[in-house]
């Protein structure tokens, strides 16, 4: 059912793997009044847990311009050894690597191993992506302070991106820095949203990696996403509520009136 809906969507499932005798992971979440998420999971072993560096398939991997990893697959073998063979077969390629920690603390044996955990790849990437409360999480300090987000910059980083929610994003460079303003809409579910923002950057720096080093494409770039985002709070769901690169395009055209 799921890899029907990922080409329903235009994902190619080439990569995909299926285990047998394994559960499929499964997210519930609960909405607050707010529209923020509460999380609950289903899993213990299940199949992305099981993953094995043998099933990766490195020739699928070698083929990408962007390799993109979160943190939940480090939590457990033997699918930390496949992550990591699978950075480094990326890495060794030539391919950017991007990194959205997605911290979701009640699938780690603890708030510290979290931390370790995430951090333990962080020297790796070349772009990283975290929100407000994932830099508060991660340094334990006020996430509004521009010296407390640099710490976690690191020397091979080409580009930090903080979110911050409805009020936008936040982006540093080795050259430049600066933030740009989010949209505000009536957020019914944010269910997605990061996923939205990030898969949105992805593209437009998969189309044009002189980004890092163009000021004012990286801001458009951002706008774009923030777009993305935005929208994707509007309706409940996570893959229902992706927006076509149309609605943003126009809802970022209709706050520049």
């Amino acid at each position: 059912m799921l890899i029907n809906i990922l080409k329903k969507n235009g994902v190619n499932t080439e990569g995909v793997c299926v285990d047998a005798h394994a559960r499929t992971a499964l997210a519930f979440v609960t909405l607050r009044k707010d529209g923020e998420r509460e999380f609950m999971f289903y899993r213990n072993p299940s199949a992305d847990m099981l993953l094995k560096d043998s099933e990766l398939n490195m020739g699928l991997i070698k083929q990408a311009k962007i390799f993109h990893y979160g943190s939940i697959s480090l939590i457990s073998e033997p699918c930390k050894s496949a992550h990591m063979a699978a950075m480094k077969a990326a890495k060794d390629a030539g391919i950017l690597l991007s990194y959205d920690p997605n911290v979701r603390l009640p699938l780690w044996p603890s708030a510290d191993a979290a931390r370790d955990g995430i951090k333990s790849i962080w020297n790796q990437a070349d772009f990283i992506k975290v929100s407000d409360d994932e830099v508060q999480f991660l340094t334990q300090g006020d996430p509004d302070k521009e010296e407390v987000v640099l710490s976690l910059w690191h020397d091979n980083l080409k580009l930090l991106v903080v979110t911050d929610g409805e009020k936008g994003c936040r982006y540093f460079t080795k050259k430049f820095k600066g933030n740009v303003t989010g949209f505000s809409v009536k957020a019914v579910d944010t269910t997605g949203a990061g996923d939205a923002f990030v898969g949105s950057f992805l593209l437009s720096m998969a189309k044009d990696m002189s980004i890092f080093e163009d000021e004012a494409k990286l801001k458009e770039a951002l706008s774009f996403a923030n777009a993305c985002g935005a929208i994707c709070t509007t309706q409940k769901g996570a893959i229902p509520a992706l927006p076509a690169v149309s609605d943003a395009l126009e809802l970022i055209k209709s706050k520049a009136k």
